[in-house]
């Protein structure tokens, strides 16, 4: 009798743990977003101390604590100061690290109007900037939803540009993107505003094994721009991004007529529909921006200095189209995978606050000629 009631109480601990274990698995994704974070929450919620520095809602200033360590004095992967100007600040560092550490989660908390970032693509070779692959790359883009929402101001919006990728060694392109996406959207809860493309026209055919050895494929000439929001409405102005008319709304303007009635479509225009001065057109979700700018004066300062410009850069005129629609001067945008901070000058260039991160020393470094040098102050040693 004994020895039967031992192995039931075995039986019943075991598949008491066989059920945690099985709700364990079923959570991992959920877990999987906050175990980067585990020590840096550690340290603020046991009473360690205060974060290294306070941040008013105003003015994205920083007050240093009086026994805050030195900068540049931190350990291996620590946040590290890089520059400043007067708008921005830009932080050395990985994303993760950063967006979880107790000087940055308390100052960020509903601060943020736009996070605008271009996180590195899945692609099947490794890149220096540093992607990652399969279902990693999943696990890792989905970790940032819930960081992302707990800095995102209640109307403030989130654009994401992530471009495609193929199936290793095959003419078929992969869905790790989508999915990775969807992953996103789902952890942080977050609402699908709009899908854009950015089409490159100069982009170089790629694949190239598939479109330029085989001819079997089509070059891919574009990527998606994922806005996404925590609520159905937020700040928006598609005034701020109007376009040039073209030359026959000029002309209907200038004859004040137009040809009026029902249309194929259904429509019926009227006779004054047409007729009101805007001052541009409303653009499309197809945004057309040639890449193939071989000279600027970011890639002039790198030249001079001997620094590897990065690879991926994106046009200015992408992060500035996003920063004048959603966002209002004085608003704060954070880029947390800068790369050479396209997003950072934009947002200076219009009087915009801005944070971005970047690991790559190289690059923050060359990012400095995208900004005017009297207005840069720096905390490292060239």
């Amino acid at each position: 009798m004994i020895c039967e009631y031992n192995m039931s109480i075995q039986t019943d601990r075991f598949f008491v743990f066989l059920r945690l274990y099985t709700l364990s698995i079923l959570l991992s994704t959920r877990l999987a977003a906050y175990r980067t974070c585990k020590c840096y929450l550690h340290e603020f919620t046991s009473g360690r101390g205060p974060p290294f520095y306070s941040m008013t809602t105003d003015d994205f200033s920083f007050v240093e604590r009086a026994d805050a360590p030195a900068k540049n004095c931190g350990t291996e992967g620590e946040p590290t100061e890089f520059f400043t100007t007067e708008l921005g600040r830009s932080v050395l560092g990985q994303a993760e690290i950063v967006l979880c550490s107790p000087e940055f989660t308390p100052a960020l908390a509903k601060q943020v109007d736009l996070v605008f970032t271009s996180p590195p693509f899945p692609l099947n070779r490794k890149k220096r900037y540093g992607n990652k692959q399969g279902s990693e790359y999943i696990d890792w883009l989905t970790s940032f939803a819930p960081l992302f929402r707990q800095i995102l101001k209640p109307h403030g919006s989130i654009v994401l540009e992530l471009g495609n990728a193929w199936e290793p060694g095959r003419p078929v392109m992969s869905t790790l993107a989508l999915k990775a996406l969807l992953s996103f959207l789902q952890t942080g809860e977050f609402l699908l505003c709009q899908q854009l493309v950015w089409y490159n026209p100069a982009r170089l055919p790629s694949p190239a094994q598939w479109v330029n050895v085989e001819r079997i494929r089509l070059k891919d000439a574009y990527t998606h721009l994922w806005w996404m929001a925590l609520t159905d409405r937020p700040h928006a102005d598609n005034r701020q991004v109007l376009t040039e008319y073209s030359g026959s709304m000029k002309k209907l303007l200038e004859r004040k007529s137009y040809n009026t009635g029902k249309r194929p479509s259904e429509h019926n225009i009227g006779r004054k529909s047409f007729l009101t001065d805007n001052s541009g057109a409303i653009p499309s979700n197809l945004i057309t921006l040639a890449n193939t700018q071989s000279s600027s004066d970011y890639l002039n300062y790198c030249r001079t200095r001997n620094l590897q410009p990065h690879p991926a850069r994106m046009p200015i005129a992408l992060a500035e189209f996003f920063i004048k629609f959603l966002t209002k001067p004085g608003g704060l945008v954070l880029d947390p995978f800068a790369g050479s901070n396209t997003t950072g000058a934009a947002a200076e260039k219009l009087e915009r606050r801005w944070l971005s991160i970047e690991p790559n020393e190289s690059y923050l470094e060359g990012s400095l000629g995208r900004f005017d040098e009297a207005k840069i102050s720096a905390n490292f040693q060239h």
